[in-house]
């Protein structure tokens, strides 16, 4: 046990931070990261039902649909495009 209180200096055995991340994941881990992405797609989805739901009629929420597919497509490219720059 160090003699020093936490947020003391000096430390005499410091953090090895480039240890982090570099370990495999557990399946803990990995169950959690998955939740979360499936949670963060669910939330997107039901973003977008929203909104069609508050369309007052079919073709005005199939129009609707129509803009989201746009907009969708047009953030898939800019992001394409910034990845081929970057690569």
């Amino acid at each position: 046990m160090s003699k020093h209180r936490p947020g003391q200096w000096p430390v005499s055995e410091p953090a090895d931070l480039g240890a982090i991340g570099k370990s495999e994941p557990t399946a803990d881990e990995l169950y959690v990261k998955r939740a979360q992405e499936k949670a963060l797609h669910e939330m997107c989805l039901d973003s977008i039902r929203h909104d069609l739901e508050q369309q007052p009629t079919g073709p005005s929420a199939q129009a609707k649909a129509r803009i989201w597919c746009a907009h969708i497509l047009a953030i898939a490219d800019d992001v394409a495009e910034a990845k081929r720059r970057a690569a």
